[in-house]
């Protein structure tokens, strides 16, 4: 299995130490990273026009050096943000990701999928057509400045949150966008709210019917219910059917790259063991 983890469950860095960053994160076992640079290094302004090949080439040396690569570039924008001018700045700067990917040694740009709140919590009016349809843009934007780089665009779907928020929705998008460039990051907890809780199978089932396809990066973490709510969990230590997933993603997407969410530096190592044993068992 290829096992990873978002860089900045391992904690935060300055720019010019991210050398004994990527130590670090090595030194637990890993592979690969997630890296969501805003999230991951200290002081960084991500505004348009801040990127460039210097920056990407040292991050990309460093993680070499140590072992690893980067999976997915994250730029976690809101494709749908209210105020236009914040969400050109966010298009924009997921731009910049896409043109320099390739010299951080990765082709996938991945985010999220947005809300028509600023900070993406829950609003009901995310799940107009109006709204779908301006996601619809942003996203072809976007997906049209990857194709001229070799880059993919991945987006990952968040259930009651987000705009695209179940797997039928996540197809819909696919069939209307028609490019190779768009895929997905595929978190089946992510998937998960009170309607469905309780049939997570059909829901797994269901994604790999749809989806599979367009996978290239799974997000592993797991959830408990704690008082009535869905609380996320490091994987391992909740209701999750890996057994079943695993099964799937071993016959439609093999040696895909699996990174860890949820998960800190204590929890590390319980998750990877519990991971790789489910998964050599399937």
């Amino acid at each position: 299995m290829n096992l990873g983890v978002r860089a900045h469950d391992a904690g935060k860095c300055r720019l010019e130490d991210f050398e004994l960053f990527a130590q670090k994160i090595s030194s637990y076992g890993f592979k690969s990273i997630q890296l969501a640079m805003q999230k991951s290094i200290e002081g960084l302004s991500l505004k348009p026009g801040y990127l460039n090949p210097g920056i990407a080439n040292y991050i990309r040396k460093a993680l070499d050096k140590n072992g690893l690569y980067t999976a997915v570039l994250g730029c976690y924008i809101n494709p749908v943000h209210p105020d236009k001018n914040i969400r050109r700045m966010h298009l924009d700067t997921f731009k910049d990701h896409i043109k320099f990917a390739r010299d951080f040694g990765c082709s996938v740009v991945g985010t999220e999928t947005g809300s028509i709140n600023p900070d993406c919590s829950y609003n009901q009016g995310t799940y107009t057509d109006q709204v779908f349809n301006e996601f619809i843009k942003s996203i072809v934007e976007l997906v049209e400045e990857a194709s001229k780089f070799g880059v993919f665009v991945a987006i990952e779907a968040v259930a009651n949150t987000h705009t695209i928020d179940t797997p039928e929705r996540m197809k819909r998008v696919i069939d209307i966008v028609k490019s190779d460039n768009l895929q997905v990051i595929f978190d089946p907890v992510n998937m998960l709210d009170d309607n469905n809780i309780n049939k997570q199978d059909d829901m797994i089932k269901e994604s790999f019917d749809l989806l599979a396809d367009r996978m290239v990066v799974i997000h592993a973490k797991d959830f408990i219910i704690d008082n009535g709510k869905r609380k996320r969990v490091p994987a391992g230590r909740g209701l999750f059917n890996f057994e079943l997933f695993f099964k799937l993603l071993k016959e439609y997407r093999p040696y895909i790259t699996v990174l860890l969410e949820d998960s800190k530096p204590d929890s590390f190592a319980d998750s990877m063991s519990f991971i790789n044993g489910i998964y050599d068992k399937c």
